[in-house]
Formats: structure tokens, sequence, C-alpha cells
């Protein structure tokens, strides 16, 4: 199931201008309360081509931790079981027919914790259909899978079995002899909960299945995908679970610093993530190697990606574990040229998206232009009045992404609600009008230098705040809007294309 890791096309420098939506598979529409790997994402590629799209840009796929979120996962590599779609699996005879989720199918926003409730004791009835009535054709497949993905897959598997032993309790407040990872006690407990782990290990093989399922429609298709990773790991991880050492923490297993960042444009107190930090003399003397078999694994899964908080790569914000907010931080290094010289000396090349927002030094920009990676522009940044804003139109760069905004943003409209007077006089001085403003945002970023354009599906949408994927420093009511299944018609496909073919972003 494996995907040859490195696509020339794709490294590098972006060769030529183009366009791509972003949109979470998590907020496809479907009839199982969240979006899936089934027939609406094989429609939404469709219609990413009908719209003369050669991206699909999504966010992290892992199973998702606290507040639901895609950047706190429980695992690196790991894929999120909700994405999982029944009816695909039932067509293909993986298992019986199984139950539908009425109670929050076609539901506007996702309602995990009753998601979680019905979807989960539905797979387990898949797996139970599995074992008993599966192919010799899918279990070889299943066991191929198994031998793939030995590096973390068994580990990962044990985790969230313990996890459920444990009432989800965080590792680090295991027993002792199972959170050190003594060996009796992990000899005992993979004795003890080996069906668990068999059931955990179906859930990834069905995940990584149906996904490349996605990868081939959107190649045939002219669509490459752009992942995105996360620089920093959840605590309550297989990650830090079975390698403690790569992060900084004490004797008790708890955080010495945390991650985040100084006061921004999103937060007074700044922002305050609190995964670990990493240890970083530890990955130096190691080779990289949990980096490098970390990038392996998910050049299998997309084709270009965003790297997530990329300044932290050169320095990044260290936060005392104790601290309340982010505001009592300092800056500490980070080998980063190393890193991505190792990855690319290893692999070939480098096909990332350097996530390059908030404060960047010149040695951050360094670092990006040295690489040849290109970083991004968002267009809701570009209108403080600061005619040296690298966010400003006129200072785009061709070897960028531009966005109207990001996962982090409220959408267009949203936006332009919420703005003072004095920033919207001056977007109309900038843009010599006030009418229609987030038509003339996206039709802007359309015309900029920025080789790629992306377009967030809620702003061709046009719709409200209410629609927005994330807040930054809240945890409510985040990661749930879902597109309606009425929302990809073929004369919104037309309007795309048309945009896009004036500005020179349709591939022959």
């Amino acid at each position: 199931m494996e995907r040859d890791v490195i696509d020339e096309s794709t490294a590098g420098q972006l060769k030529c201008r183009a366009a791509g939506i972003l949109l979470h598979p998590a907020s496809l529409p479907g009839e199982e309360g969240i979006g899936t790997f089934g027939k609406w994402a094989f429609r939404f590629i469709d219609f990413l081509a009908e719209a003369g799209q050669s991206y699909w840009q999504i966010l992290p796929l892992g199973p998702t931790g606290f507040a639901n979120s895609p950047y706190l996962s429980f695992s690196s590599r790991a894929g999120n079981p909700l994405l999982i779609d029944l009816e695909m699996g039932v067509g293909e005879g993986l298992g019986k027919a199984v139950s539908p989720l009425t109670a929050v199918a076609e539901s506007e926003r996702i309602h995990y914790p009753t998601l979680i409730q019905r979807k989960y004791p539905l797979l387990r009835r898949f797996w139970e259909s599995f074992q008993t009535n599966a192919s010799s054709k899918w279990r070889g497949l299943l066991d191929d899978f198994r031998a793939e993905q030995e590096g973390w897959l068994e580990d990962y598997a044990l985790f969230m079995a313990l996890k459920k032993e444990f009432n989800y309790i965080p590792w680090n407040q295991w027993p002792e002899a199972i959170s050190l990872r003594e060996e009796t006690a992990l000899l005992s407990w993979r004795s003890k909960l080996h069906r668990e782990m068999d059931f955990e290990i179906f859930l990834q093989f069905l995940f990584y299945y149906q996904w490349k399922r996605i990868l081939d429609k959107a190649h045939k298709k002219g669509i490459s995908i752009i992942g995105d990773i996360p620089l920093y790991v959840s605590l309550d991880s297989a990650d830090a679970w079975v390698e403690p050492d790569l992060f900084q923490l004490d004797q008790n297993l708890q955080p010495v610093k945390v991650s985040g960042v100084p006061p921004d444009y999103f937060s007074e107190d700044g922002q305050l993530w609190g995964s670990p930090v990493y240890n970083w003399d530890y990955h130096i003397e190691s080779g990289f190697a949990w980096w490098l078999e970390r990038f392996r694994s998910k050049m299998a899964l997309a084709d270009l990606f965003r790297l997530d908080h990329f300044r932290g790569l050169e320095s990044y914000w260290a936060v005392p574990y104790f601290e309340k907010t982010a505001r009592e931080g300092s800056w500490e290094q980070a080998p980063g040229r190393a890193l991505l010289q190792k990855v690319r000396d290893t692999y070939g090349s480098l096909p990332l998206i350097a996530e390059d927002l908030g404060d960047i030094s010149r040695e951050v920009e360094k670092l990006r232009d040295d690489f040849g990676l290109p970083g991004m522009h968002i267009m809701q940044f570009g209108f403080d009045g600061n005619p040296r804003n690298q966010h400003s139109f006129h200072h785009h760069r061709n070897n960028a992404v531009v966005y109207t905004g990001t996962h982090d943003n409220d959408t267009l409209h949203g936006w332009f609600n919420g703005l003072p007077e004095q920033e919207l006089r001056h977007i109309e001085a900038y843009l010599a009008s006030r009418d229609d403003l987030p038509s003339r945002i996206i039709r802007l970023t359309m015309m900029s230098p920025a080789r790629l354009a992306i377009i967030p599906m809620q702003d061709y949408l046009n719709l409200g705040g209410n629609a927005r994927m994330n807040t930054p420093g809240s945890t409510d009511g985040n990661w749930e809007w879902r597109m309606n299944a009425r929302d990809t018609t073929a004369e919104l496909a037309a309007r795309i294309r048309e945009l896009c073919t004036i500005y020179g972003r349709v591939q022959a």
C-alpha cells in the first residue's frame, strides 16, 4: 500500500501558476455525521477538476485528541477512524451491512460526542464481520499492511487499547510499570489486550486503504493533495509514550517546557498549545531518525505538505509548564537547517510549504529561502495600512502560496462583518470599492503573483463567521463545520474555473 515518497514535480519551488481549495475531509457532506472517504470525497474531486483546480488542501488526518483538534492527535502517523466510510467498506465486501447513523446523518455540524458514541460500535461490528467473512484476498492485504507499518502500528494499537482500559487518562498517569514501558508489563498487556489491538490495527488498515483510493482518484483527475504536518506532537500520544526522550520531560514524565507563540494577531496572551517541546539534542544524536520516519510515512499520504509552524525549526517559543498563558516564554534555538538537510539528503527533495506566519525573523526567512521552500501570504493580514506589510498584495512573492485565510481565520464574510470602520476605509482605498468585498478579495487572490492560490471552500460559498473552522485560543465549537450536499454545483464550478482561467491558474 506504500506509494513512492518523492514526486519531483511537487518538490522545491512551485513551477507554474495553479489554484486549489482548502477543505478538510471531515467537512464533507454525507450520511455518517462527518465527512468520510466515501462517495462525497470522490464527488468533491470531480468538482475540483470541473472547477479547474490543481490542488486539494486538507488538515491533518490523525485521530483527534483534546477539543477534537486535528493538531492534537494521539499519533503522528495514525489516521482518524471516524473518517472511514462504512458504505464503501460494505460495497467492497469487507463486512456486512451496518445500521445507518441516523441520529447524526446530514447534520450541519459535527457533533463529536454523539458521533463517537454511535460510529465506533458500528466499526466494531464491521471488524467482527471481517473476522468471519473476509476473503483470503482481504486477509492478505491486512497482513501486508501490518508488515509495512510495523515500525509504529503495534505500539499505537497497544497505546489505544490501554487508553480504553484506563478510561482515556493520559499515559503518564497509567500504572508506573506500563507508563515506563517495562518489558514484563508490555508482554502482559499485549497478551491481555491483543483482541483490542487487532481491532485498532484493522481500523488503521481501513483508513489507509480508503485514503489510498482517494489519492488514486485525485491523481487520475490531475489533482494533487496538500497535506498538513503539525510541528509538534501531543504529550498524550503514542509517540511520547513510546519514545519520551524525544521531548523535554522531567523524571515524572511531565513537560519541562511546552509549545506556543507569544502575543500576536490572534491573541493578546499569545497561544499556549501545551505540547511538549522537543529534546533537540536527542534528535541530533539519533540522526533525526524519528523525523525521517515521520516524513516517510507522511509522504505516502499526500503530494505536498504545509509544515505547520515552520518558524519553530529555526527557533521556538518555550513556555514553562506551570504558566497559564504564553506571555512568559523565551525563544530557544532549533536545528532546523540540519533537519531539513537530512530529510532532503535522504529523500531527494523537500515537498513542503513553509507556514511562515506570526513573528517571523530574518533568520526564519533565510532558512525558508535557502531550501527554496514556498511560504505563505494571507490576504486578511494585508490591509493594516502598513505599505511594507509582506501580506499586502503588492509584496507577494512568486514562490509562495496565497490564501484568503487559513483554518485559523474567520471566513471572508465574517471577517468583513467584524472589521472596524478604519480598516474598511483602508480596504476601500486599496480596492477602489467597498462593494462585494469577499468576491473582490478572492479575485485579488487569483491575481497575485504567488504561483499557488488556495481558497477555503467557505469563502467560495460566501459563508459567515458561523462557518469558521477554528478560533485560536478557544476550545468550543471548533473543527465542526460541514459543507451542505447542495453546495458543489456545476454553476459554482464554472465560476471558479472562469476566474482561474482569467488569471492563468488552470493547467493545460
